[in-house]
């Protein structure tokens, strides 16, 4: 997973980068609670192109846009799991097993009555 340890890391300097234009304009930098609220509104943005997409709504920019909102939303998954201290890595495999075993377990087992 390589790639992830690349993405962590350039998520890392985009944070850092914005830590300063923070201190610089605002003379402070976001708190957690706050990247988690920018966030929402990226989630939010996103309901919307997905909506777009699919031609339920109106919504300009198009894939191009959609494209980087979702970039946006991994950015600040990576950025959250930073801030909290998580080993992204560790717990997405946790849950990805935990998920598995779940809906494996809801399926009908093969050579069964089912």
């Amino acid at each position: 997973m390589a790639e992830l340890d690349e993405l962590l890391q350039r998520a890392r300097r985009i944070h850092d980068l914005y830590d300063q234009v923070n201190l610089h304009e605002r003379g402070r930098v976001w708190t957690r609670e706050e990247f988690m609220l920018g966030f929402m509104g990226d989630v939010g943005d996103l309901a919307k192109l997905v909506m777009a997409e699919e031609g339920a709504r109106e919504m300009p920019g198009g894939r191009q846009a959609l494209e980087h909102e979702l970039a946006d939303c991994l950015w600040s998954v990576l950025i959250l799991a930073h801030r909290h201290d998580v080993d992204l890595r560790a717990a997405f495999g946790r849950t990805m097993t935990e998920l598995e075993q779940a809906i494996s377990a809801r399926l009908p087992q093969e050579g069964g009555a089912g």
